[in-house]
Formats: C-alpha cells, structure tokens, sequence
C-alpha cells in the first residue's frame, strides 16, 4: 500500500473517531468520493491498524442505526424551507 494511501486513511480514522463524522463529511474534507473513505475504513484500516478500526466500526454502526432520523430531519427541514 503506498504511504499516501496509508496516511490518508489514518487521518481519515483519527478525524472520525475526534469529531464522530460521518462518512460523507469526511470525504468532502479529504476531496475523495464516499466510496474511497468508505473502502479505506471498512479495508484498509483493517490491515493497518485493527484497534483503531474498531473504534471506527462503532461509529459507523452508530450512524447506520440513526439514519432513519437524520433522515425524517432532513425532510423536515426541507419542507420547511418551502
């Protein structure tokens, strides 16, 4: 793996786990697609450092249970809008 990819998906793990981002703000902070952070944090952060995608997995997994909420907020901040 080259180094540029390895520290990519460290900082991308460190900022998740400080600021408990989602997958999306972390690939608009980084300038990659969610597919790559995604990817780089399910794979990649297995091979390199399995503590800290552990702590990372947690997150994820936390997000997945209250996407069913963010998303009614969302609609409901978009109607209000209108």
């Amino acid at each position: 793996m080259d180094k540029y990819i390895m520290n990519r998906v460290l900082e991308e793990a460190n900022y998740m786990i400080e600021n408990e981002s989602t997958v999306r703000d972390i690939a608009e902070i980084y300038s990659v697609s969610k597919s790559t952070v995604h990817k780089d944090l399910q794979d990649r952060l297995k091979d390199i450092n399995i503590a800290l995608h552990g702590e990372v997995d947690k997150i994820l997994k936390h997000h997945i249970e209250i996407r069913h909420i963010r998303g009614g907020q969302s609609t409901k901040a978009k109607y209000l809008k209108l």
